[in-house]
């Protein structure tokens, strides 16, 4: 399977060392095409000194966007990249069959459609486009040309998140009644840049603040544990009116205005009875305050991966799972033993390809996801309950209206 990237920003040393396991381990795929505005951008990934040294990490240690730089000639040797500054000209030249897009999220659409159009599958970083009916049009143009359109939805990916998954399937929580996530303050608070990307901070680039970037991590994983989400009540905060960033003496480098929001809480009732509570934040000053993630049923629950069962004590969810889970579950949650989520959204989007069948995170799950987040946005400004179905339609989407006015969507 020959692949194109699209976007040779921070968020790709993360996805090539996910590239990386994937061909070690023998899986039939190489990366054929890099595609970044300036060149430099992508000989920076191509081949030890070709192009620019490795980006200074800017992030949390752990955060993907500080994945250790590789560069793709030092795991595959056989097959030579070949570098755009224009994703078309791949589109037209390119030896590929399928395109992954790391661009940020306004340009998801565009290049997706084109890419469908040449008859590529289209694998997309989250959130799935800049607005749901940016979204709902790639998830309609892939059904169209029945090629595979998936969301690199990283979160239900993980070690933990998987195990948790398969932890209630098993049954160890009885019936799921809750979730509950809230990260109030982080790395970024309280007025940084998140990720020294200015894009996120503006509503025609990044569409939404964390109620969008962060929550649809979030909201894919509650759907993945609880059901579907049908309702939503949130409330959405821009706390901070500017974002910096700031050299080693506290000099201000970069400044861009914010026009979307820093913090948003969430209550969300699932199809199946159960409700959820999520709360994000990088501004507010101070010390953050870090709760992690539960989820609690009728027999137990699971926080941070400590199952507490009813009448079983307390364990590791890790500990439940490799004394109890069959050989088949474990193949099919970490095939060939992978547990990089990265390399495991890929193989599932090239298993997809190869079986012709959607993806666990198809792009219909992206495009949910997304409108989950935008019912945040649309009940704190009607101050309401909103239906999620109402949005995903586009029967509600009165915020999104002035950026599907920009794109022409």
């Amino acid at each position: 399977m020959r692949v194109g990237l699209v976007g040779c920003g921070r968020i790709m040393p993360a996805h090539l060392n996910g590239y990386m396991e994937l061909v070690e381990k023998g899986v039939g795929v190489r990366i054929t095409s890099l595609v970044a505005r300036k060149r430099e951008d992508a000989l920076r990934f191509r081949r030890r000194g070709e192009g620019p040294p490795p980006r200074e990490p800017y992030g949390p240690p752990g955060d993907p966007l500080v994945a250790p730089h590789v560069w793709i000639h030092d795991f595959q040797k056989d097959v030579d990249v070949e570098v755009y500054t224009d994703y078309g000209e791949m589109l037209r030249k390119g030896d590929i069959d399928a395109v992954d897009v790391y661009a940020p999220p306004y340009e998801h659409h565009r290049i997706a459609l084109d890419s469908l159009a040449a008859g590529k599958h289209v694998l997309v970083e989250k959130p799935l486009a800049v607005t749901v009916k940016a979204a709902r049009a790639m998830v309609e143009a892939a059904e169209r040309s029945g090629k595979v359109l998936g969301v690199a939805e990283v979160g239900r990916y993980g070690r933990d998140a998987r195990m948790a998954k398969w932890a209630i399937d098993r049954g160890y929580l009885g019936e799921v009644q809750l979730f509950f996530n809230a990260v109030v303050g982080c790395y970024w608070s309280p007025d940084k840049i998140v990720g020294g990307t200015p894009w996120r901070h503006r509503k025609l680039t990044a569409g939404g603040g964390p109620s969008v970037d962060f929550g649809v991590h979030v909201f894919d994983l509650v759907r993945y544990y609880c059901g579907e989400i049908e309702e939503v009540e949130g409330v959405v905060r821009s706390f901070e009116g500017a974002r910096f960033t700031r050299d080693g003496s506290g000099r201000v480098i970069d400044r861009v205005e914010n026009e979307v929001d820093d913090t948003f809480f969430a209550v969300t009732k699932s199809r199946g009875g159960a409700i959820g509570q999520v709360s994000f934040s990088y501004a507010l000053h101070g010390e953050p305050t870090i709760l992690g993630t539960a989820i609690y049923g009728s027999k137990g629950c699971i926080k941070d991966g400590v199952a507490i069962l009813d009448g079983k004590g307390r364990t590791t969810v890790e500990e439940l799972f490799e004394k109890n889970a069959t050989p088949e579950e474990r193949g099919k949650l970490f095939p060939l033993g992978i547990s990089d989520p990265f390399a495991l959204e890929t193989l599932e989007f090239l298993n997809a390809i190869r079986e012709g069948r959607e993806m666990e995170t198809s792009g219909r799950e992206g495009l949910r996801d997304l409108a989950v987040s935008y019912a945040v946005i649309e009940s704190s400004r009607l101050k309401r309950a909103i239906s999620v179905d109402d949005v995903e339609s586009g029967k509600i989407g009165d915020y999104e209206r002035e950026i599907n006015e920009h794109y022409g969507l």
